[in-house]
């Protein structure tokens, strides 16, 4: 797996540990950013590649988890993976029904924390490619007029050009018109190319 481009953000107020956390997590080819608190990582601009953040779960002002919440509340998402020297059972149920990808107690197992990274970071990859094909998506859907979006909508609900015709009040030959344009600006091959589209945006079709 590469790497080189994926970064691991380090937060923890004890700076012996930022110090191990980053020489083990550099050792393996990612770049680390390091934070003494949940305030001066706050102030960092969002990550454009894939990337984690490593939260210790106790710390002055604002805990890990509060930090998880803000991040939670402002459409943040990165996988989170805690590390804590002070776990619980509800403490880590918390973390994890609010996505965590990981709860780690102190002290373990170096390989522990780098397997819980190599995890985060493929799925925040994933997210990302994701989200790149939806808004490519949706590109395409606000290229369409307010016509063309109409029509869309029904051909991915499985009407059939005289079905929408009627919907429409307007001829076969005017829906079958619209209904190649919205194929040619969706870059469509297929009807179905053109609803698995349309159900990576939310549109679901008809059953």
């Amino acid at each position: 797996m590469t790497s080189t481009e994926a970064t691991v953000f380090v937060v923890d107020d004890d700076p012996s540990v930022r110090k191990s956390l980053a020489r083990l997590i550099e050792s393996v080819g990612f770049k680390v950013e390091t934070f003494a608190s949940a305030q001066e990582y706050l102030k960092q601009d969002p990550c454009e590649g894939p990337s984690c953040l490593v939260l210790d779960v106790q710390m002055p002002e604002m805990s890990g988890l509060d930090l998880q919440e803000k991040l939670a509340s402002a459409v943040l998402s990165m996988p989170i993976i805690f590390i804590t020297g002070h776990g619980n059972v509800p403490m880590s149920v918390k973390a994890m029904k609010a996505g965590a990808v990981n709860f780690i107690e102190k002290p373990f197992d170096d390989q522990t924390l780098l397997d819980a990274i190599n995890e985060a970071i493929e799925r925040d990859r994933k997210s990302k490619l994701d989200q790149a094909v939806i808004s490519e998506i949706q590109k395409r859907i606000d290229s369409l007029t307010p016509r063309e979006k109409e029509v869309f909508a029904l051909v991915v609900q499985g009407f059939l050009n005289k079905q929408i015709a009627f919907e429409l009040g307007t001829s076969e030959k005017t829906i079958k018109v619209h209904r190649g344009r919205v194929m040619e600006k969706m870059h469509a091959e297929s009807l179905a190319d053109l609803v698995r589209m349309a159900e990576k945006v939310g549109i679901q079709p008809a059953l």
